[in-house]
């Protein structure tokens, strides 16, 4: 593909998106997030680009850094933050993505490039000028799964060698969308959807999603665990944004309290029951006790890379005890409300057992009067969505 000039038009709106999107991540940010506030004013179709190649740009981050290195002779260390990010994307562009111009690509990195590193737009319009498609062997299997070695070696003593490449190739894929119509009620309008082996989860088969209030098939897949019954009281500790309150509030609940550490957050969810602003881990204030009490704690978020795939470059392996003492606290303090014969659920969205197995057994072993009734792993690349662990703790 080569490059016989350096632009110096400006640079689109996506691509102008994208670059902003990616340097927020690198400063910390979500790109989701980052994404929903950049992309509000754009088109559907710039919008939908720079979110293509933001995410693209993550998930494949480890193949987009040896292929740098393969057409430049240097590591991304060596070069300076905005030509990382202009190479990521004109070479994801160029080799992963079919129907994109290959000159708007390049000149609008380039251009990127001359804007907050002059001194670098030869070496990048260089670089660039040696992209193609050829065939890559990839040096090792980290690489070629674009996943963190440490990831990949916890999986496959956890899950099995065959199961952590399924997780990992999972998280290079898109996402599927999935919204809930609860029992009795009407589909959105205007979008085509196709049922799922849950009940009340629809696959969303047509492109439109803005608008619209999407809920991953494994986050819809646990909430049965728990049960609910009509003359329930249900308290909810860790809510925001609310999709799994509105799917328990589904069952006519004598009781629902939905709580959040974050005022943001919880403003997210319909005023639809009553909503508290509280840490989890610190005394609750409530008087009386809850017949089922519902846990889906922070967490490391790995099971859910192919929709944040920022977590794998981000998360240390270091960070997993902090996540677990966090979570072994709400769990107690949670399980001090848990009225007798009632039943709390624990869940996230890690693959880690330190943050699932862990947690439940040590609370287990602290409380003789509570049973493990179930638990369940939802895995990515075996069942469809997101990785989920949940377990359903009973008290006697």
């Amino acid at each position: 593909m080569p490059v016989t000039e350096v632009s110096t038009q400006s640079i689109s709106a996506a691509r102008r998106a994208t670059f902003d999107v990616l340097q927020a991540v690198a400063a910390g940010a979500y790109a989701s997030d980052s994404l929903r506030e950049r992309c509000a004013k754009l088109s559907e179709r710039d919008a939908g680009l720079a979110a293509h190649i933001v995410f693209g740009c993550l998930r494949f981050q480890a193949q987009l850094d040896y292929l740098i290195f393969l057409y430049s002779g240097r590591r991304v260390e060596q070069l300076d933050a905005p030509v990382v990010i202009a190479l990521r994307t004109a070479i994801f562009q160029l080799r992963y993505l079919e129907r994109v111009p290959a000159y708007a690509a390049v000149a609008e990195s380039v251009e990127f490039v001359k804007r907050n590193k002059r001194a670098a737009t030869g070496l990048t319009n260089a670089v660039l000028r040696k992209v193609n498609r050829n065939p890559v062997t990839w040096p090792d299997r980290e690489t070629e799964l674009s996943c963190p070695k440490w990831l990949l070696d916890r999986w496959s003593v956890h899950f099995g060698d065959a199961q952590a490449q399924q997780i990992a190739a999972a998280a290079l894929r898109e996402p599927g969308a999935y919204v809930r119509v609860a029992p009795g009620s009407e589909p959105p309008a205007g979008v085509q959807l196709e049922p799922t082996t849950v009940a009340g989860c629809f696959r969303l088969v047509s492109a439109e999603r803005r608008n619209l209030r999407l809920h991953d098939i494994g986050s819809q897949a646990i909430l049965p665990l728990l049960d609910l019954r009509p003359e329930d009281r249900y308290l909810d500790l860790c809510a925001a944004p609310g999709n799994k309150t509105l799917q328990a509030l589904e069952n006519p609940l004598s009781l629902a309290v939905a709580c959040d550490i974050s005022i943001h957050r919880i403003s997210s969810i319909p005023p639809v029951c009553s909503r508290v602003v509280l840490d989890a881990s610190k005394p609750l204030p409530f008087c009386g006790t809850f017949d089922k009490i519902f846990i889906d704690a922070p967490c490391s978020g790995t099971g859910t890379l192919g929709r944040n795939p920022e977590i794998k470059w981000r998360l240390g392996e270091g960070e997993l005890a902090r996540f677990a003492s966090l979570q072994k606290q709400i769990l107690a303090e949670g399980l001090k409300l848990l009225a007798p014969n009632g039943k709390l659920m624990y869940a996230t969205c890690s693959l880690e057992r330190e943050e699932n197995e862990a947690v439940i057994h040590q609370a287990l072993a602290e409380n003789s009067a509570l049973v493990c009734e179930r638990e369940m792993w939802r895995l990515p690349g075996r069942e469809e969505g997101d990785g989920f662990y949940a377990a359903v703790l009973r008290g006697e």
